[in-house]
């Protein structure tokens, strides 16, 4: 029933031009470099991808692009974030023909739904595909929680797989493994509750961060797999006041305005999001220049 996955899985972000049309290059660079650096798997278009910030044709442009820069060397996941079921099972549908591993699948955006209307979505959605799907649950930005109530119903649909848990209380992690024991691969979805997630049984970490730390992000994951903690603890307390950002609502400018002090991407990002300024802009980049200026040094030992 497992998906296989582990370890570090990137939200990697969309790269655009000066009129805001896809950079595609960039984009594939992005991705590119993230893999070489040693990355698990990518998940593209996910909030940081900026999914719902893009037409429905330019999503299936970019992911077919990240599907042939990565070239089978790492699983590619994609986010599933529309705005009703429909949607959702088109792009579940099209994502599958375009060679994704795996889908990322959100609540449909704007409405709140009650527990029957999300269970119905997900069922719907997974019985249109094959691929293995992560719930991803968020309860402060989506507005309603994957709890258990929910999980029960979708224990015997045999393609939901995984939980990317997002909640920033890491009881979280027990209670599910608790209530479900290996079920459902459970990822930790928010950057400043990875270590605490990891440490509790998460298979792995689907990050923010790590597109303008990949290393120090690889790193981690393998110090807690290992059982380093005292290494674990010291990368985790270094990378802190970034991962914060992760719990922002202007994560998405944070993370790329880091990837761009770290020479890794551009900033641009399309409106209503724009770019950071003034005091919230200086606190970032200075943030990010100590974290560059202060990177520990890594243990060379196999994970």
């Amino acid at each position: 029933m497992t998906t296989g996955w582990s370890g570090v899985f990137p939200a990697v972000t969309t790269q655009f031009n000066e009129d805001f049309s896809i950079d595609l290059k960039a984009t594939q660079g992005v991705q590119d470099a993230l893999v070489n650096d040693g990355v698990n798997g990518l998940i593209v278009m996910g909030t940081c991808g900026e999914n719902n910030s893009l037409d429905p044709e330019e999503k299936r442009t970019i992911l077919k692009a990240a599907v042939e820069v990565v070239n089978g060397r790492v699983p590619v996941v994609t986010g599933v974030s529309e705005f009703d079921t429909r949607r959702a099972v088109a792009y579940a549908r099209d994502a599958e023909k375009l060679g994704a591993d795996g889908l990322m699948l959100l609540p449909a955006m704007v409405y709140v739904p009650k527990p029957e209307e999300l269970v119905a979505h997900f069922k719907t959605v997974a019985a249109a595909t094959s691929l293995p799907i992560m719930l991803y649950n968020n309860p402060p930005a989506y507005r309603v929680n994957i709890g258990a109530d929910v999980l029960r119903q979708l224990e015997d649909v045999p393609n939901i797989k995984a939980v990317k848990e997002s909640a920033p209380d890491p009881r979280r992690f027990t209670d599910l493994i608790n209530a479900f024991g290996d079920r459902f691969d459970i990822f930790a979805g928010l950057d400043d509750v990875a270590l605490e997630g990891l440490m509790l049984g998460a298979k792995g970490w689907v990050s923010g961060l790590t597109s303008a730390f990949p290393q120090e992000s690889v790193a981690l994951v393998a110090a807690a797999n290992r059982g380093d903690w005292v290494e674990a603890r010291a990368i985790y307390r270094w990378f802190m006041p970034l991962l914060h950002l992760d719990a922002e609502h202007d994560l998405v400018q944070s993370i790329k305005l880091a990837e761009q002090i770290m020479g890794r991407g551009s900033e641009r990002v399309r409106m209503p999001r724009m770019p950071l300024t003034g005091a919230r802009r200086a606190e970032v980049t200075a943030m990010v220049e100590k974290a560059a200026a202060t990177r520990p040094t890594l243990a060379k030992k196999a994970a």
